[in-house]
Formats: structure tokens, C-alpha cells, sequence
């Protein structure tokens, strides 16, 4: 209670009136009272820069004035406190109904007429910034409860990335011991985003989500998966429901990171002239983020050596991607592949080998 006694008296107040006695007096009365903040403005045109740089606890406002009357000086006050509580008590000689009703519709709090009674004009500043200061403490401690939100919806975001990586590296490391074909392969289709005009946030939920693409393959038989030689048509079939193996471990969280993931898990393998798996889709039915991970996935997978097959040259694999613009890829993602090959090797290059440890 006494802490917030001290804080009303340490209030910034504003007395606005042409009348330089009349200032004066209210000062007067106000630093009897024990107020130490107190400011006086004789020209209205001054109220909007003062209260730019400095936020006015309470406004105590005379209505008839030169230059800007006392309703233009709530109107501005309306702009410059949008999201703020402040009082503002009309001290005026206008007895009217009219201008009390149409001062209280223009955003005073109080009004009081003069000759104005000490006691009463005390006690209805201390009421009104004792709300004010109430206000500000709520608003205080809903910035405190925002931040606090803020940084545990970050943790959580932070926590789903780890686990969608770990998720991603383990069933890397079924078929790719090292594990950073997913590291290269995220990377790449960020900077194929950032190319293609997603922008830096949707750039971004690709780089964390892409890891994820081929999850799945925790489910198929190391039989299947590390064979030597090509795959008979059985098995072929059975490889390829990793798509949906990855899909079902996603399912039940509803994200924008989760549902990213899952719609790359989804797309990666479908192809543009729709002769891809598992839906078949075609052309712009095929997610962004899946027409731009598939280009990723499939370069770095031909310059990675794998149980099954032997690593392709650079050259052999940009004009592979090339080759297949239009059939298994989206040209204008092959477009942009080509527009950032420097900067695809140099990723390659400071990630490491196609099969060496990141």
C-alpha cells in the first residue's frame, strides 16, 4: 500500500491551461499534496511533442484555449495513448451540460468545473491515478505473462526441431552411416527456397523439417534396405512404403512445423510429370516444399555412395537434375538449382564429402 502511495505521488502530471495563473495554482495545490512531477503548458501546440517524449500520468486539461482547444487536445492524446490508460480531468469554466457531455465522449475521465474545490480536485487526481497506475501494472505483468509464453512456445519449437533431427538422423544412419547426407540435403533446399521467393521464415521450416523426409525408413528390413544390386519388383514395393511408415509417425500433431514435415515426407518422392509415389501427383498438386526437397534429396543422394550403388561425379549429377526438369522436377525449382550451384557446392564443400563425417 505504501509502495503505491509513493508511486501516485511520483506520477508525471500535466497541467494544460493558457492561463498562467491558473497552472501555476494547481501546481501549487498539487506540491502541497506531496506530488514531485509536475509539468505546465501554456501553448496546447506543445502537449503533442511533450507527451511524445514523455508518458503523462494524468492530464489535467482546460477546454477553452487558443490554437487547440481542449477537445483537439484529447483528440491527439486518443493517438498518441491508443493502448494506454490515461486520465485525463477537464478543469474548465464551461458550466454547460453539452461540453461536460461532449468532453466525456472525447475521452475525458472526470470533469470538474472552476472555481474547482481543493479537497475535491485531490482526491479525484489521486482516484484517477490510482487507476492509471493499476493499469499500467496489469499491462506490466501481461507483457511479463506474453514473454514468458513467447519463451516456452519457443523451448517447445526448439524441442519438436531436436526431435524431428534426431528422428531424421537415425534413419539416416540406416543406410548412411555418416548421417550427413541430411545435413547437406536440408541445407540445400534452403537455399532453393530462399531462391525460389518463400521467404526466410517458410525458407527456414524447410531446413528444420527436411531431415525428416525419409523417417520411414526405420520401418523397412535392412534386407530390403542395404541389398547389393537393384531391387525386385516386391521389394521395390515394399521400399516404397516408407513414404507412408514416415507419414503415420507423424501423425497427431498438429503444427505448422509437424505438418511441414509431414508434407515433405509425403511429396518428396512424387514427380512433376505425376509418374512419382505414393499419390501420383502432378505438376503444383505437389507441395512446395516437396518440389524443392526432392531436388535437394535426389543431388546429394547421387553424389553419396550407398550399399547399392556408386557415387556419381558432380557433373554427372547437375546434368541428371537437368535432364529431368519438366519430368521428375519442377523447372523452375531446376532454374533455381542451377542459378545456386556455386552456392550448392560450397555447402557440400563445408559440410564435407558425400561420405565423409559433418
Amino acid at each position: 500500500m505504501l509502495e503505491r502511495i509513493q508511486e501516485i505521488y511520483q506520477a508525471n502530471v500535466l497541467i494544460v491551461d493558457d492561463e498562467p495563473a491558473n497552472g501555476i495554482l494547481l501546481q501549487k495545490i498539487l506540491e502541497r499534496d506531496g506530488y514531485q512531477n509536475i509539468k505546465i503548458v501554456t501553448d496546447s501546440r506543445e502537449v503533442e511533442g511533450l507527451c511524445c517524449s514523455t508518458r503523462f500520468d494524468v492530464i489535467l486539461l482546460d477546454i477553452r484555449m487558443p490554437f487547440i482547444d481542449g477537445f483537439g487536445v484529447m483528440a491527439l492524446l486518443s493517438h498518441i495513448y491508443s493502448d494506454e490508460y490515461v486520465p485525463v480531468l477537464v478543469l474548465t469554466a464551461q458550466t454547460d451540460r453539452d461540453t461536460r457531455l461532449k468532453a466525456l465522449e472525447g475521452g475525458a475521465k472526470d470533469f470538474l468545473t472552476k472555481p474547482f474545490d481543493q479537497v475535491e480536485v485531490l482526491i479525484r487526481i489521486y482516484n484517477l491515478l490510482e487507476i492509471r497506475l493499476l493499469h499500467k501494472k496489469s499491462q506490466d505483468n501481461n507483457k511479463i505473462l506474453e514473454e514468458k509464453v513467447k519463451k516456452r512456445t519457443e523451448e517447445l519449437y526448439e524441442t519438436r526441431k531436436a526431435v524431428i533431427g534426431c528422428l531424421g538422423l537415425a534413419a539416416e544412419y540406416r543406410d548412411n552411416e555418416t548421417g550427413c547426407h541430411i545435413v547437406r540435403m536440408s541445407q540445400l533446399s534452403y537455399l532453393l527456397a530462399i531462391e525460389y521467393g518463400l521467404g526466410q521464415q517458410q525458407a527456414e521450416m524447410i531446413l528444420n523439417t527436411a531431415p525428416m523426409h525419409d523417417v520411414g525408413k526405420i520401418g523397412i528390413p535392412d534386407s530390403i534396405l542395404l541389398k547389393q544390386g537393384k531391387l525386385t519388383p516386391e521389394e521395390w514395393g515394399l521400399m516404397k512404403t516408407h513414404v507412408a511408415i514416415g507419414a503415420k509417425i507423424l501423425e497427431g500433431h498438429e503444427s505448422h512445423l509437424m505438418n511441414t514435415a509431414k508434407s515433405i515426407v509425403l511429396h518428396h518422392h512424387e514427380k512433376w510429370d505425376g509418374s512419382g509415389y505414393p499419390s501420383g501427383l502432378k505438376g503444383h498438386e505437389i507441395s512446395i516444399e516437396g518440389r524443392i526437397c526432392a531436388v535437394a534429396d535426389v543431388f546429394d543422394a547421387l553424389l553419396s555412395e550407398r550399399p547399392y550403388k556408386k557415387s556419381w561425379t558432380i557433373d554427372e549429377a547437375v546434368a541428371f537434375v537437368d535432364q529431368q526438369s519438366g519430368k521428375h522436377f519442377d523447372p523452375e525449382v531446376v532454374h533455381c538449382f542451377k542459378k545456386i550451384l556455386p552456392e550448392i557446392l560450397k555447402i557440400r564443400d563445408a559440410c564435407g564429402q558425400a561420405n565423409s563425417c559433418c
